[in-house]
């Protein structure tokens, strides 16, 4: 990344490049989390079904100890030290590089309790009420596509246009609020960006400003004292227990150390797997054998004698409004409905209308025609 730098510029400082890969290194990390809570969810739902529908909290909760450690032992974020960067004191008079030197951080430099909570406040809180804000947006009806709320919407959502009460006007707000405020705020992280890369402010992020610290790269000296913590032997006891009660107490040291590589390489392996099952996927040509009989697909479930009857002449009709369909959606059971038709049932019955087969609503998929 030093190529992107003036020449006789500050060396230590990042480049704008890498400021933006650390954060979207940073953004994977939640989504990937949850697609394999979800992947494993489904073969053990007793255990980790309620995990999965609260994932911001338990993301928010492993975060919260993994960026702790690493801002009191590496003076950085989890992202940052991947990228090699960390996150300096910001002195009050800008000094030539202080001599005196703790572990390789310049004493003045070394980050204090108030600046690791500050850190920790923005790294995990901001993320958790903007997650948090844009569901309650889209369990508003936000950002849906009008045609799936046709036909004046659902009765749900005609009463949440009429409730005159103080939970409905302040819902009515957020919804019409927030998505300016949420333009409004990456504006205003634009613009930070766009003065960070015209050096006209240190701080790429508004708050660093805040919390009194800005990003440098790690020079050589980081380096050398880092490996000198790995080489230092310090005097052990010998036993079984001791060596016990030692590998106890650095497994959670050495756990969170190792996420450093474990988790990019996770992440990789995860989007490997999302393109290599996508429907545009050249390697799905791969999967097919040429030799034999390409397998057909499963037979669609009977419809139950207690469920609602369908007429196998009416094709593209919805078998509950007796419309045609509009915006097809597939439940598990195989049949296909108008969504909102879906979506409604389920929520009142819990099941196919037709095979009376269990099914949730975010069991619902968007069939392309």
């Amino acid at each position: 990344m030093e190529f992107f730098n003036d020449v006789g510029g500050d060396p230590l400082k990042p480049s704008l490049f890498e400021l933006v890969a650390q954060e979207q290194l940073r953004d994977l990390l939640q989504p990937a989390l949850k697609y394999v809570l979800a992947v494993f969810a489904q073969r053990y739902p007793r255990y980790l079904i309620r995990i999965v529908n609260r994932h911001e909290e338990f993301y928010a909760i492993i975060m919260f100890f993994v960026e702790r450690h690493y801002l009191r032992k590496h003076n950085a974020s989890f992202s940052e030290n991947f990228y090699g960067l960390k996150r300096r004191r910001r002195p009050w008079i800008a000094t030539e590089r202080a001599t005196a030197a703790v572990g390789g951080v310049p004493a003045g430099e070394k980050l204090r309790s108030r600046e690791i909570w500050r850190s920790l406040f923005l790294l995990i809180a901001v993320p958790y009420l903007r997650a948090k804000g844009q569901d309650c947006y889209e369990s508003l009806g936000g950002g849906i596509d009008s045609d799936i709320l046709e036909d004046g919407s659902s009765e749900r959502h005609i009463r949440e246009l009429t409730d005159e009460s103080m939970a409905g006007v302040l819902r009515r707000k957020f919804k019409t609020l927030y998505p300016w405020f949420n333009i409004g705020f990456e504006a205003w992280l634009l613009a930070h960006n766009v003065a960070y890369l015209f050096d006209r402010t240190p701080f790429y992020r508004p708050w660093l400003a805040w919390i009194g610290v800005d990003l440098r790269r790690l020079n050589m000296d980081d380096f050398l004292a880092q490996q000198a913590k790995q080489n230092a032997i310090s005097p052990t006891k010998s036993g079984f227990l001791a060596v016990v009660r030692r590998l106890l107490l650095r497994s959670p040291q050495l756990l969170l150390d190792s996420l450093r590589l474990l988790l990019p390489t996770a992440i990789f392996f995860i989007k490997f797997l999302e393109w290599w099952y996508s429907p545009g996927s050249p390697a799905r040509s791969l999967s097919i054998s040429p030799l034999g009989p390409a397998i057909p697909p499963p037979q669609i479930l009977p419809p139950h004698p207690a469920g609602i009857t369908i007429d196998n002449t009416k094709y593209g009709y919805c078998p509950l409004c007796k419309e045609l369909i509009h915006n097809a959606t597939a439940l598990p059971s195989g049949y296909v409905f108008c969504y909102r038709c879906a979506h409604d049932h389920i929520e009142q019955h819990g099941n196919c209308p037709i095979t009376l087969l269990p099914a949730k609503a975010w069991q619902l998929r968007k069939v392309l025609v």
